[in-house]
C-alpha cells in the first residue's frame, strides 16, 4: 500500500477541510410546519410510555416550575421535520424529502466513500419548550475525523450541529449528529 498522498488525495482532504462551518442543504433555516402542541406531545409520550404527568396533564403541570405544559426535551428534533414525501424517495437515495442545495455528503460519495452509519447523536436542552411556540433550525458540518481504520472499512466520522431557535432567536437546544461515511470492504474505490 503506497503511504504517499497524490492529487486526488490530497484534494479530497481540502474538499474534507472545507466543509468544516459549511451549512448543509440550503443553509436556511428550517422552520417548523406546526407550533408545539399538545396533540403531538400526548402522542410522544404515549409512545414512549412517558408518564410524566408535566406532559400531558394540564392541572399537575400549572403547578410546577413550568407554569403549564411542556414538551419532552428530546421532542426538540420533531418539531422540525417535514413530512415525508414517499413519491421519488429511491431517487432521492432513500431521502424522505428533496433537498436544497448540494448535500457536503457528495464529496465523501465521490472519493468512494458511499456506506453510511449513524453513531450517535447528542442533545443539549437549554429550555423547555412550551405549547404554541415555533421553533427554527439551522444545521452546519461541525467536524470531521481524519481516516479511521473499522471493521467495515476505512471512513471518516462527519458531526454536524443542529441549533434550534425559538421565534426570538434564542437557542433552546443543540443536537449533535454523527455518521459514519466508509469505503465498504470489498467494494473497489
Amino acid at each position: 500500500m503506497n503511504a504517499e498522498p497524490n492529487d486526488a488525495s490530497a484534494n479530497f482532504a481540502h474538499a474534507v477541510a472545507a466543509l468544516v462551518g459549511r451549512p448543509v442543504g440550503s443553509g436556511k433555516a428550517s422552520v417548523a410546519p406546526d407550533p408545539v402542541n399538545q396533540p403531538m406531545i400526548r402522542h410522544w409520550a404515549a409512545a414512549f410510555e412517558d408518564a410524566n404527568p408535566v406532559y400531558t396533564d394540564p392541572e399537575f403541570a400549572a403547578g410546577t416550575r413550568f407554569g403549564g405544559i411542556v414538551a419532552p426535551p428530546l421532542m426538540l428534533q420533531t418539531w422540525t421535520m417535514a413530512t415525508p414525501m414517499i413519491t421519488g424517495i429511491a431517487e432521492r437515495g432513500g431521502a424522505p424529502v428533496p433537498s436544497e442545495g448540494i448535500s457536503p455528503m457528495t464529496v465523501f460519495d465521490e472519493a468512494g466513500f458511499v456506506g453510511t452509519l449513524a453513531s450517535n447523536s447528542e442533545f443539549e436542552i437549554m429550555r423547555y419548550l412550551r405549547i404554541g411556540e415555533t421553533i427554527s433550525a439551522t444545521t452546519i458540518i461541525e467536524s470531521v475525523s481524519e481516516q479511521k481504520k473499522t471493521r467495515i472499512g476505512p471512513g471518516h466520522f462527519v458531526t454536524w450541529v443542529t441549533t434550534y431557535v425559538d421565534d426570538s432567536g434564542e437557542t433552546v437546544g443543540l443536537q449533535r449528529f454523527r455518521i459514519l461515511k466508509f469505503k465498504p470492504e470489498g467494494v473497489p474505490s
